[in-house]
């Protein structure tokens, strides 16, 4: 009975979507105030009914109801109650639901949220947040509905259970985030949208979505890096960025995302780039959409991705007609948002963020070209042409490392123009401390790629601490503070500059990270108890072999002892080969997974990966892979997450310190 009530809830949820477009568009026809009352209830309505309904699919996969053909398909009986809760996410139908769910909660805050103000932009706000939402509640209802019954003509007492490599506490974060991010997009959107069918060429509506904009780029950067964790952890080749399609699905948005958040910043403070923020926002929404296309259409091949579905044509579709409606709209409305206003200087900050902007953008389209390649290539010639990570790399890293550079110029130049003496003020001492770093790099044989990174992240680490220390310096001899005083003032007096430098501060951290692959060494064998291989600087020895039975799958785990080169030992590893579904009579159903382990410093990852085993002879197959510098990527995305949350918590009593 409770899943025909998440049926239900979701068919009345359609309703109600349908009823607010009627009364919004009436209200907007005859300017009848109640009719504007009556659209924001609807909406609420159908937000709340959404949500009920995931709720009750949630508790439907607590439960175990293998009545439910999501649930026998995504859980089991022998599935822990963390990964019963994250099979919402793991199945086409479930993660339409949870990703219609988010919406409406997004919804129903913004609602609220504009109840009693911005009465010009909300009506059509709502009524394309509705579109939206009615998109996703047709998917749910009529395509891909989770409150399916089991087609069996037997009663289900276990399901299928849940992918092993799902099976991971990041993956009950990961995807949610994600979500929050692509969903989260929805919001400027429909603002930019009404905006434009208002005429309204003011900042209002930047000013509106500035903190929403944040938040959800943040919420999608934390996804975007937890899926890296989890790729290190649990896939076991090692790495945390392969380029996959699915994992450019989720990048693509991020770079424009983060072009459109230092573009606004323009246009707040010079009333500048209006059409061009319109084209981030525009296009950032679009690649949400669309990567939710290559995710569930089938055209791509990804461990992330979903089976080739009815759904792919109908996303694709959604995708073109965003573009066409919304460009079109901006093309009628171009010339209500044209400025008079230029850029002054080629030196200037206004510049700096323009090509810091054009530099995230031709990044994007790279990266969309080497993702659609091969289904284009298909489609035309018949034959799929990979396009691999040595694509990506040969293109992107060059880019990302004009990004780099461009991070170390914005602080050093200033509004409207920068004086020629000034310019050699602020580049010197940064220049001098980059070109250190190129001396000891060479001494030390350390060139390519690596160089470039280490010493760009030097020069930007320097403009950095100098734009932090002026500061500093200024409180100190004005309030007469000390300087952890002063650092803690300057930051809570002007949140969203310094919080960008942390964050910026962040991104060079992470740099130092990827330049460690260039150094990586890896190396697999065979071992029986005993014995010992090397690795780089490292001795592996196999001490023991054991077995264990645990509630949803069979394990083998080694113990490996590490040495280093000259015997001193370092640490002991415990990476683990199990076998899901181990009870199945049915030897095709089990599904072997390698559980790897990991032992991090600062300078390096020693990183086992147990392959293969042969218990009859108490012999190991395992690879081993020497990682230098990975902890760096990890504190980066701490440092960016933390100068993120900075720079979009609240002002008090009101106060604008956007500089």
């Amino acid at each position: 009975m409770i899943p025909v009530a998440g049926a239900v809830s979701l068919n009345l949820s359609l309703a109600f979507a349908i009823l607010t477009l009627f009364a919004i568009g009436f209200y907007i026809r005859y300017n009848d105030f109640r009719l504007f009352l009556t659209g924001q209830r609807l909406s609420l309505a159908s937000s709340g009914l959404s949500v009920i309904s995931t709720i009750i699919l949630t508790n439907e996969l607590i439960l175990g109801n293998f009545d439910l053909d999501y649930v026998a398909h995504y859980t089991s009986n022998e599935t822990p109650l963390l990964y019963k809760i994250t099979a919402l996410w793991a199945g086409q139908s479930g993660s339409m639901l949870f990703w219609l769910a988010i919406l409406s909660i997004y919804a129903i805050i913004v609602v609220l949220q504009n109840r009693k103000e911005h009465h010009l932009l909300m009506p059509w706000v709502i009524i394309v947040i509705t579109i939206v939402q009615l998109f996703f509640l047709g998917m749910t209802n009529f395509v891909t509905n989770p409150f399916e019954p089991t087609n069996a003509d037997f009663i289900v007492m276990n399901g299928n259970g849940l992918n092993p490599l799902l099976q991971n506490p990041t993956m009950a974060i990961h995807p949610p985030m994600l979500y929050l991010g692509y969903v989260g997009f929805t919001i400027p959107f429909a603002f930019a949208i009404a905006a434009l069918i208002k005429k309204d060429a003011s900042s209002l509506w930047i000013k509106t979505i500035r903190r929403w904009t944040l938040v959800t780029w943040l919420f999608l950067g934390i996804g975007i890096i937890l899926g890296g964790w989890w790729a290190y952890l649990e896939l076991g080749w090692g790495g945390y960025w392969a380029w996959d399609p699915v994992e450019n699905a989720s990048f693509m948005p991020w770079l424009t995302g983060t072009a459109f958040v230092h573009s606004i910043i323009i246009q707040e403070k010079k009333n500048m780039l209006k059409i061009w923020n319109m084209i981030l926002i525009i296009l950032t929404f679009t690649l949400c959409i669309f990567g939710t296309f290559l995710t569930r259409s089938g055209v791509m091949s990804s461990v992330h991705s979903f089976t080739a579905s009815g759904l792919g044509p109908l996303f694709f579709g959604f995708v073109i007609l965003i573009l066409i409606v919304s460009y079109s709209l901006l093309y009628v409305r171009r010339k209500h948002f044209q400025t008079e206003k230029q850029l002054e200087s080629f030196t200037s900050r206004e510049s700096g963020f323009l090509f810091n902007n054009v530099v995230f953008v031709v990044m994007c389209f790279a990266v969309f070209w080497g993702t659609i390649f091969p289904v284009i290539s298909e489609a035309v010639r018949g034959t799929k042409i990979t396009v691999g990570a040595p694509f990506f790399n040969q293109i992107n890293i060059p880019i990302g490392l004009i990004l780099l550079f461009l991070t170390g110029v914005g602080p050093l130049l200033a509004w409207r123009n920068t004086s020629k003496e000034s310019l050699i003020k602020n580049f010197t001492f940064p220049l001098i401390v980059a070109f250190i770093i190129v001396g000891l790099l060479l001494a030390l044989d350390i060139t390519g790629n690596a160089m470039m990174t280490l010493s760009l992240s030097g020069f930007v680490f320097t403009t950095i601490v100098i734009e932090f220390w002026r500061g500093i310096r200024a409180r100190t001899r004005k309030f007469d503070e000390s300087i952890i005083s002063a650092f803690i003032k300057l930051i809570q007096k002007n949140r969203s500059r310094y919080g960008g430098y942390i964050s910026h501060l962040g991104i060079v951290l992470m740099f130092v990270g990827f330049s460690g692959h260039a150094f990586d060494i890896e190396d697999e064998w065979g071992l029986q108890i005993g014995a010992k291989e090397t690795v780089g600087n490292y001795e592996i020895e196999l001490d023991a072999l054991s077995e264990e039975e645990r509630p949803n799958h069979y394990a083998y785990i080694a113990n490996l002892n590490i040495y280093t080169s000259g015997g001193e030992f370092v640490t002991d590893l415990h990476p683990e080969k199990r076998i899901y579904f181990h009870r199945d009579p049915n030897p095709d159903k089990r599904q072997p997974h390698s559980e790897l382990d990991i032992y991090s410093t600062i300078v390096r990852d020693i990183y086992s990966i147990f392959t293969g085993v042969d218990p009859k002879n108490q012999v190991g197959y395992f690879k081993i892979m020497i990682n230098p510098l990975v902890q760096w990527v990890w504190i980066g995305s701490y440092f960016l997450i933390i100068g993120t949350v900075i720079a979009m918590w609240p002002v008090k009593r009101g106060k604008n310190e956007l500089e």
